[in-house]
């Protein structure tokens, strides 16, 4: 009776094997790669999780939307690192805002993205971009400057909103003291 290999022996033989060109091969690696940085998974109500992780918002118009805190609607991203989770929580942001995950979008009341769409969405923007790790991490700088200037004005926005309600309180109420 012969022993059955190990998934190592597999892995090893599916990469030295002849019938495998050099494409299928360095596509396997990028796949295995993606898919050993992180792990995808519905998010359970109550559940603590002790690796690096973020969470990714599935049913609404903002399916795909990368979240630091839980909902009951969202996927669980488990990460290696804390720095593949900033990588991929950026690359998340930047799908979403791309409009990538809605691409992927289904039904007609309350539109939701599965879970596979979301990981291959996911998975395959990361191996595309893994390639040129500089690249990706100058696209994340950017993105989050330009992030952190949104955010910026709109805290202005905001405090000028203020200022309108609070100037035009005031006007009114000098009104009502002289007509009394």
């Amino acid at each position: 009776m012969t022993a059955l290999p190990t998934p190592q022996q597999l892995w090893l033989s599916f990469f030295f094997s002849k019938k495998n060109n050099g494409a299928k091969r360095s596509e396997a690696i990028l796949n295995w790669i993606a898919m050993s940085t992180f792990e995808l998974k519905t998010h359970q109500v109550g559940k603590a999780y002790s690796n690096p992780h973020f969470f990714i918002l599935n049913k609404g118009l903002n399916s795909g939307k990368p979240l630091l805190k839980s909902c009951a609607n969202c996927f669980v991203v488990n990460t290696t690192t804390e720095e593949v989770k900033h990588t991929l929580f950026n690359l998340s942001m930047m799908l979403q805002i791309g409009g990538f995950y809605a691409y992927h979008l289904k039904g007609s009341v309350i539109p939701f993205i599965s879970i596979d769409d979301c990981r291959n969405t996911l998975k395959n923007s990361f191996i595309s971009l893994i390639n040129n790790e500089f690249q990706l991490q100058k696209h994340i700088n950017i993105v989050s400057a330009i992030s952190k200037k949104e955010a910026e004005l709109q805290k202005v926005i905001s405090k000028m909103a203020d200022l309108k309600v609070s100037y035009i309180q005031s006007l009114f109420s000098k009104m009502q003291k002289e007509a009394i």
